[in-house]
């Protein structure tokens, strides 16, 4: 019988670059590139798993295979690519706009190299620009269902709360309206919502929940992960563990406080203003009078729910209120890296040291900090209006 532990996984981290320089998600950054994301992924942050979700690139297939091939990686057992004790997931990032609604983006992942080959061959006839992240794709939602289940692929809405181009928060009020609910292999949260929000709607309630990224930067993976129950880091097992069999199962989801999340919040678009809750209702900013509200996730998932109150089904794990290091106020890169010297990842800052370890490295008033991030407890304002809420200086 196989041993199962827990696994540090982000499965939604973008490419900014090919080696060579291409453009891959403009708005990321340069340094983001394939290579770079595995070292920083295995390196420093200590996530086991990643998802990239633009291998399907040309270019991205082409570092994929150049890295193969110098044996700088290996293909990983059961699915993906290893680098030191990281496996990388082959994944797509890729929009959609059905007739008479808005775009939304989905995940795809592969269960290998030659799969996301194919796939990227056959995306290209439907996309105008196959070397970019996150393309609109010209075909029905339906059919792009079907071909990723045919490659042994899993379909994972993304983000799927926020008004910008998440599933429920701009394009639908139901799965069904998109895509078939039983192919559907997991749930993507985004930065905005979490689990009990999650529950006032009750078609949710038979999906494993994921808390990932959406990295655009080195420093932002891991920003948001998942503690996912395997017997070791791959597609295979990966799988498994989103339809919670074997033993398999996500048990633990590590997140931003939503109120954190630069959507969290109702805004007016012409004045930049964040609308009190009462004030959205009406339908017109009360600072400017404009009616060009974008609407808030909880403002949203309220309008679309099928619940009074939010269900929580005995499956789901915890989800863990988790402020990111970058976020506590005086921890410089010099403190940063002391830190990193002493107790080798992030993660092992944030789930292993003890209080007085951290304070003979950073002090005490930065440690006791570093304990109240990891319970989510630093005082916050929110966020809205594509801005993130921030940790309240004292």
């Amino acid at each position: 019988m196989d041993t199962l532990r827990g696994y540090y996984c982000d499965l939604h981290i973008h490419i900014g670059r090919t080696t060579a320089g291409q453009p891959v998600k403009i708005s990321g950054s340069r340094n983001l590139t394939f290579a770079n994301i595995a070292h920083e992924a295995a390196v420093r942050k200590g996530i086991e798993l990643i998802g990239i979700i633009d291998c399907h690139s040309p270019g991205v297939l082409d570092d994929i295979k150049a890295s193969l091939d110098s044996g700088d990686m290996t293909l990983a057992e059961g699915g993906g690519v290893a680098y030191r004790e990281t496996t990388i997931l082959l994944g797509s990032e890729i929009e959609i706009r059905e007739p008479g609604r808005k775009e939304c983006h989905v995940l795809a992942f592969m269960p290998d190299l030659e799969a996301m080959e194919d796939f990227s061959r056959w995306m290209g006839r439907h996309m105008r620009n196959v070397n970019l992240s996150s393309q609109r794709l010209y075909a029905p939602a339906c059919e792009l269902q079907d071909e990723i289940c045919a490659r042994g692929g899993l379909l994972i809405p993304a983000h799927i709360f926020t008004p910008h181009k998440g599933l429920y928060g701009c394009s639908a009020r139901r799965l069904e309206e998109i895509f078939d609910p039983a192919r559907i292999a997991a749930i993507e949260l985004g930065l905005s919502a979490d689990s009990e929000m999650a529950g006032y709607i009750s078609e949710l309630d038979g999906f494993s929940f994921l808390t990932n990224s959406d990295a655009h930067s080195l420093g932002k993976i891991g920003r948001e992960y998942n503690v996912i129950e395997m017997a070791r880091p791959s597609f295979a097992e990966l799988r498994l563990a989103l339809a919670r069999e074997g033993g398999r199962r996500v048990s633990a989801n590590y997140g931003l406080n939503p109120r954190l999340g630069k959507y969290h919040r109702t805004y007016c678009e012409s004045c930049g203003s964040i609308i009190d809750e009462d004030y959205a209702a009406i339908g017109r900013c009360p600072y400017c009078g404009s009616a060009k509200l974008v609407q808030g996730v909880l403002d949203r998932i309220l309008d679309i729910a099928d619940r009074r109150e939010p269900v929580v089904p005995t499956h789901r794990p915890p989800y863990n209120y988790q402020i990111p290091l970058e976020f506590i106020p005086g921890l410089g890169p010099a403190k940063m890296n002391a830190l990193l010297a002493a107790f080798g990842t992030e993660m092992n800052i944030l789930h292993q040291a003890g209080e007085a370890e951290l304070a003979a490295v950073c002090g005490p008033v930065l440690a006791e900090q570093i304990l109240l991030a990891r319970t989510g407890r630093l005082e916050l304002s929110a966020g809205g209006g594509g801005a993130y809420g921030k940790v309240i200086k004292d």
